[in-house]
């Protein structure tokens, strides 16, 4: 199965006031998520479903990314910060598609994703990964890893 990483968007606000889990996307992050969805859709990037974390900046990124990939978009809870290669199969039960795209937070992703694959990386914000799972969900192949500077081009 193909199971795509895309890490949220920039939401650093530096005057933020409220709980963290409460940060949305920046304007900075919304253009730069249209620009990564819009370069996902060019490269034939084809999930069957989007599933996020419940994070309104998580939220926002998968959003923009199932608009241009005309995708439904499923919240999970489990894609939460704190979310780890252990809970992986739990949510690939619930969506078990042959290929899905998950929306969630770093340092989860890179953590997840050196897991099962044994690659050593950083997911930026904003940053895809794709990897090709085997049937047991526990061990994989890194197909590509791109950040968005690249992407924006």
């Amino acid at each position: 199965m193909d199971l795509y990483f895309l890490r949220h968007g920039e939401a650093d606000w530096p005057n933020w006031k409220k709980d963290d889990d409460e940060r949305p996307l920046t304007k900075r992050g919304k253009k730069e998520m249209h620009q990564v969805a819009s370069f996902l859709k060019r490269v034939g990037a084809r999930p069957d479903v989007i599933v996020t974390s419940p994070l309104p900046r998580a939220a926002q990124t998968a959003e923009i990314a199932a608009k241009h990939l005309k995708v439904k978009c499923k919240e999970e809870k489990l894609l939460a910060p704190g979310f780890r290669w252990t809970e992986l199969e739990r949510v690939l039960k619930k969506y078990p598609e042959e290929s899905v795209m998950i929306v969630g937070h770093e340092p989860d992703f890179t953590e997840t994703i050196s897991e099962l694959t044994g690659a050593s990386l950083k997911l930026s914000k904003a940053g895809i990964a794709l990897v090709e799972l085997n049937r047991s969900w526990r061990h994989g192949r890194l197909l590509w890893l791109i950040p968005p500077k690249i992407a924006t081009k």
